[in-house]
């Protein structure tokens, strides 16, 4: 599926060669080249039928209503011929300067070498390099970067906009996913003539994944489905990440916001969030097969494997120096029932509690965590406590132990031990901010731009449901929606050495639903624990750049304890947030709409 694509993260693949491929695949035919049409796949999950998204009403994790891609993907394949005139002319003038009669025997030798090398998917080096060049020279984000999107009719201020992360001039790969698509839009963000696009989409059925593919040009832009069987098919494709290829460089970009106009502040209505980081190529081919991924690549790679993105592909991201990378955690929630230890235990809340521990960022004692979402499901004190002991540096056992040891005392006195789980969180160590309807009402677009921040009633009235955590969101950018989902967390004095982080944030694709995160359940053939997870999500752990040896107060205000994360992670919430419990705030429900 992506094989071809693969020789991009590389280099150039010529373009007979990825015009005839590209053709024959499309209709189904064997490709004889040494390159194999069909990309194998080790993932560990098995082989499954696909299912993913490219087109929903609302960004609600928790009720994905999944919609058929819409004919708008047509609109991708209308200026084919085009494309295909200018290609011959390329070729044309390519044949016209083979001609040329002032070429050496030495480069002669050289170009045949490369023309072999494209034809087997190794040109390493499309282009003539200087070695002696700094690797992160004109690196826009080397060492990784937390941005606000850009909203119009706001000052610019540390944000970013989606042209100055596509930086179309120069993009020669782009490896995009989303959960919502503009298909129009996005393409106006692109240069189809010299930029190639994999698309990690959803579709219902193999129908509508040959649709979308045939209306597309083959030779530019590609597909890869990812499983949506089982659990998951009540699930969703919600993960962000973006793989942006440049000749020097790999971009990595994992926003909080789906690829439509209003999450990029194309109507100055809503804001998201987006960490990028920007990876030199490895030009030594000694220093390349040296180079070891870091976790946070490891993690990576895993993720998109368990999507459907071939091994090749994978394999060239190794060309890229990953060390700046270390500093980070790369958190994934893989859609599935997930009985085998070893996958299980790396992704979901799960894998965040294992990434922290990875990290050195586990906490003994009790924590602060602040979590700003734009979607939140039937939420319960047992989510909570999951999530709550991941932060920590728990992988799942300590809240799913628990669970398990009430329940045998219920049944043993033939009552569901609920009592005790008021015991199990300390809730005035979590604070959850969520618009409420007043905040929804004053905000630039109303009501109208709030369909992508998702809450029922029915999980508000839920006995079951911890109110007290609840916080009303409002923008420190007034009158503009957040669809952010972002985690803070604040380490207690006694787990820190010095220097070490004293907190840490995550931002990504998850919202507070066990849709998200999963739940660690025991598997009824083996008795053992597996995870449960119906979406696709994944983000960056982030920590603070304040160590142990700044001064800080552990009595610090509401308002002033996220401080420490300024400078790492924006901030976009006023603070002290005002509290639902107790009062008659109410908040924002979908069905209000």
């Amino acid at each position: 599926m992506t094989s071809n694509l693969a020789s991009e993260v590389n280099g150039v693949e010529d373009e007979d060669a990825a015009l005839r491929r590209a053709i024959a695949m499309s209709l189904g035919q064997d490709v004889s080249d040494d390159e194999p049409a069909s990309p194998s796949r080790t993932n560990g999950l098995g082989n499954s039928q696909t299912q993913v998204t490219t087109s929903a009403p609302t960004d609600d994790n928790t009720s994905a209503l999944q919609q058929p891609a819409t004919s708008s993907m047509a609109a991708l394949g209308l200026d084919r011929k085009k494309m295909e005139e200018e290609r011959l002319a390329r070729l044309r003038k390519r044949k016209a300067d083979d001609a040329l009669p002032d070429r050496s025997n030495t480069d002669g030798e050289i170009e045949r070498e490369r023309a072999t090398r494209r034809r087997t998917g190794l040109d390493l080096n499309p282009k003539p390099e200087s070695s002696s060049q700094d690797a992160s020279a004109g690196l826009k984000y080397p060492k990784g970067a937390v941005l606000k999107t850009w909203a119009r009719g706001v000052p610019r201020e540390g944000d970013i906009k989606i042209e100055e992360v596509f930086q179309k001039d120069d993009l020669q790969l782009a490896v995009l996913s989303s959960f919502q698509w503009d298909e129009d839009w996005l393409m106006s963000k692109l240069n189809l003539r010299q930029t190639k696009v994999l698309l990690i989409a959803y579709a219902k059925d193999e129908e509508q994944k040959n649709e979308m593919r045939q209306n597309t040009p083959p030779e530019t832009i590609r597909f890869v489905f990812p499983p949506m069987d089982g659990i998951a098919s009540a699930g969703c494709m919600h993960s962000k990440l973006q793989l942006l290829k440049y000749p020097k460089s790999l971009r990595i970009v994992v926003p909080t916001g789906n690829l439509v106009p209003y999450d990029w502040g194309e109507t100055g209505s809503m804001e998201n969030m987006v960490f990028l980081i920007d990876l030199p190529r490895i030009e030594d081919p000694v220093e390349r097969k040296k180079h070891t991924l870091t976790h946070f690549g490891q993690e990576m790679c895993f993720f998109l494997g368990a999507k459907g993105v071939d091994d090749k592909m994978l394999e060239s991201l190794r060309n890229y120096d990953f060390s700046e990378t270390a500093r980070y955690g790369f958190v994934h929630t893989i859609a599935g029932s997930h009985p085998q230890p070893d996958l299980w235990q790396r992704t979901g809340y799960c894998g965040l509690g294992r990434t922290v521990k990875a990290l050195r960022l586990e906490s003994a004692g009790a924590i602060e965590l602040d979590y700003i979402c734009s979607s939140i499901g039937a939420v319960n004190r047992d989510l909570l406590a999951a999530l709550y002991n991941a932060c920590q540096g728990d992988t799942g056992l300590k809240e799913y132990t628990s669970r398990a040891g009430r329940a045998a005392k219920g049944k043993a006195k033939g009552t569901a031990a609920a009592a005790s789980r008021a015991d199990l969180l300390d809730l005035t160590k979590i604070r959850v901010y969520f618009p409420s309807r007043e905040t929804v009402d004053r905000c630039r677009g109303g009501r109208q731009s709030a369909g992508t921040i998702r809450f029922q009633s029915r999980w508000w009235n839920a006995a079951s449901f911890p109110r007290a955590v609840l916080r009303d969101c409002k923008n420190v950018r007034s009158g503009i929606l957040m669809h952010s989902k972002v985690i803070y967390v604040q380490r207690p004095a006694a787990s820190l050495v010095r220097g070490a982080a004293q907190g840490w944030a995550y931002v990504g694709s998850h919202n507070l639903s066990e849709s998200a995160w999963g739940r660690l359940v025991k598997d009824r053939g083996t008795g053992e624990p597996k995870l449960n997870a119906r979406n696709w999500e994944c983000g960056v752990l982030v920590p603070t750049q304040e160590t142990t040896s700044s001064s800080s107060s552990g009595t610090a205000q509401e308002a002033e304890k996220l401080e420490m994360f300024r400078g790492a992670v924006p901030v976009p919430v006023e603070l002290p947030a005002q509290p639902y419990h107790g009062n008659d705030r109410q908040p924002w429900f979908a069905e209000e709409a």
